[in-house]
């Protein structure tokens, strides 16, 4: 996953004004939806026939967009396969990522601006205007009745386990400092997430 370091001279020593002495010097200020943070950015790639967590992953990028071609590839790593589809807010969404989708034969469905909530972008009508750009094509194939249907099916795959996650278990926040015990704690977090719903899963046929 994309990492950032701490600001150095050329010798390799921080800057008396890196984060070397903070209680976690592998965390960066990232904004949250309810302001800015110190801490990391949690990934998960979600099934969406059955909502099982297929690639995860921690970085202290803030920017979501870096982590979407990784991401990618730890789906094709751990299932064998890439996706037939994939759906992604506009934190990802990026010039970059969209051509990197289309030249892997991807059907992707990523936002290109935030929406409001509940608000519905007018429909595209007629034949797509010639010299669209990725994001131009992505922005008209997400307002057609297809491909709004699509969309609004990541209301259904990936927010329901982070509301999980966050809400149901109250796991809003990591308890372990730097990087790769973030790693692992977020692992386990999803580990006993797909164990938990397998067991409601064998309750509900018992």
């Amino acid at each position: 996953m994309p990492t950032r370091t701490l600001p150095n001279d050329a010798a390799g020593n921080p800057k008396p004004s890196a984060q070397r002495n903070f209680t976690d010097p592998d965390s960066h200020i990232l904004r949250g939806s309810g302001g800015w943070i110190q801490g990391y950015n949690a990934q998960a790639a979600v099934d969406g026939d059955h909502q099982v967590i297929v690639a995860i992953g921690v970085s202290n990028q803030p920017s979501d967009a870096v982590h979407l071609l990784p991401v990618l590839e730890r789906i094709q790593a751990n299932t064998g396969q890439l996706p037939e589809a994939l759906i992604a807010d506009a934190g990802y969404c990026s010039t970059a990522n969209l051509e990197a989708c289309e030249d892997r034969g991807l059907a992707v469905y990523i936002s290109t601006s935030r929406q409001k909530h509940g608000h519905r972008p007018r429909p595209s009508r007629g034949p797509a205007p010639r010299g669209l750009d990725a994001r131009g094509r992505m922005d008209r194939k997400l307002r057609s009745v297809a491909g709004q249907a699509s969309y609004a099916l990541r209301k259904t795959i990936v927010e329901p386990f982070f509301g999980q996650i966050k809400g149901g278990r109250g796991l809003d926040r990591f308890r372990l400092r730097a990087l790769e015990k973030v790693n692992g704690e977020w692992a386990l977090m999803a580990t006993t997430h797909i164990l938990l719903k397998l067991f409601r899963a064998l309750l509900a046929t018992a």
